[in-house]
């Protein structure tokens, strides 16, 4: 029986398309990387792990990045805290002395003994050193004359990278400017310049005492934050576990898709 123009040409897109998808499909099944990540897909069980993945493969990939970032800026933090607490502990030295140094002071009541001038400039000398001496990984915490470099400003500002986009200024005071040098054991030796002595070490006291109380709730402000940044990176990777756990379409899902759309239909579903 003849065929008609009609049938005739429905066979021949019939073995058109049947033949394509012959070669297409040996072309991939057959040959590289690619083809054997197909018959993989193909012949393994169905609760296989997709082999790969553009679209989760992105968001974890920018989670992951999040996740080394956060880290990083807490450890930042935590390293922040570290420089303020060495700092406060030459604070609260140097508070300690000027309160040593007050109470000689008030315990003359004529002159002042060989023992008592003798600790009073024992105690501002070991004062002056600790200003020059006070620093972090070469950063000067407390001496204003070392500053304006690349890691502290002339101001006493060190850039801490805390966020994904930005960070703060860690400041710290130069202890210069409170002018221990004026303080010594020669104004003892008369009650007006005891008085005028006492005076002084009052008003650095409570100066001093007044940086002693901040760098403390710096430090523990510091510390804070830097646990909390801690605990944001292992909810992040957490989300990373989860998305691991919760595969779509793989790479080589889409492609058979494709082919079989494409090559492998004999009815045409788009319209």
């Amino acid at each position: 029986m003849a065929l008609s123009d009609y049938e005739r040409s429905l066979l021949i897109d019939t073995s058109m398309q049947l033949m394509q998808q012959s070669l297409l499909s040996n072309f991939l099944f057959q040959s590289g990387p690619v083809g054997q990540s197909l018959r993989d897909m193909m012949l393994a069980p169905r609760n296989v792990v997709p082999r790969t993945n553009p679209f989760d493969e992105a968001i974890t990939g920018t989670l992951r990045a999040d996740v080394r970032t956060t880290l990083q800026n807490s450890a930042n933090v935590s390293e922040a805290a570290a420089m303020v607490g060495i700092a406060n502990e030459s604070v609260a030295t140097i508070k300690s002395n000027l309160e040593e140094m007050k109470a000689i002071i008030e315990s003359i009541s004529t002159t002042p003994t060989a023992a008592q001038t003798s600790t009073y400039d024992s105690l501002r000398s070991e004062i002056l050193s600790l200003i020059p001496q006070t620093e972090y990984n070469g950063i000067s915490l407390l001496d204003g004359t070392k500053w304006d470099t690349d890691q502290i400003d002339a101001n006493g500002n060190v850039y801490i990278q805390a966020y994904k986009n930005g960070g703060f200024n860690l400041n710290f005071q130069d202890f210069n400017a409170l002018n221990f040098t004026e303080l010594t054991s020669a104004n003892l030796n008369n009650s007006t310049d005891r008085a005028t002595e006492l005076a002084r070490v009052t008003d650095k006291l409570g100066s001093t005492t007044i940086i002693n109380d901040i760098y403390t709730n710096r430090q523990s402000g510091l510390e804070y934050q830097a646990e909390n940044l801690k605990g944001q990176s292992e909810l992040l990777e957490q989300a990373v576990e989860a998305r691991r756990q919760q595969p779509t379409n793989s790479v080589e899902d889409i492609l058979l898709n494709l082919l079989l759309r494409d090559t492998g239909s004999l009815l045409d579903t788009s319209s």
